[in-house]
């Protein structure tokens, strides 16, 4: 499906494939995003994070199961060792860290 933007002083006109043709108003998306953040009250906001945070987590956790099963791997990854291949993808820039999760993950019993 191909979407094709408009950008025009008064009016952005978004035209795609399976939707007619609408007028949105001069207010960009990331403008009324960046409003509906700033009325967030500071709980609000780490909230926020912490749900984004835990999302991706369980994102990478799936993908660490599918990638296992993908190379015929058949031992189950019990949970602490799973949450540790995570912390390791997480935090891949940080040499100190991988190997620190390393050494744990050789002691991990489950």
């Amino acid at each position: 499906m191909a979407i094709e933007a408009y950008n025009r002083t008064d009016v952005q006109l978004i035209k795609s494939a399976t939707a007619p043709v609408m007028p949105a108003t001069t207010r960009s998306i990331e403008e009324l995003y960046n409003e509906a953040i700033d009325a967030m009250t500071p709980a609000e906001r780490f909230g926020r994070s912490a749900a984004m945070f835990e999302w991706t987590r369980e994102q990478i956790a799936r993908q660490i199961i599918a990638e296992r099963k993908r190379n015929g791997e058949t031992t189950e990854l019990g949970p602490h060792a799973l949450k540790l291949m995570v912390g390791l993808r997480m935090y891949a820039s940080d040499p100190l860290v991988c190997q620190w999760i390393e050494r744990r993950l050789k002691h991990v019993s489950d």
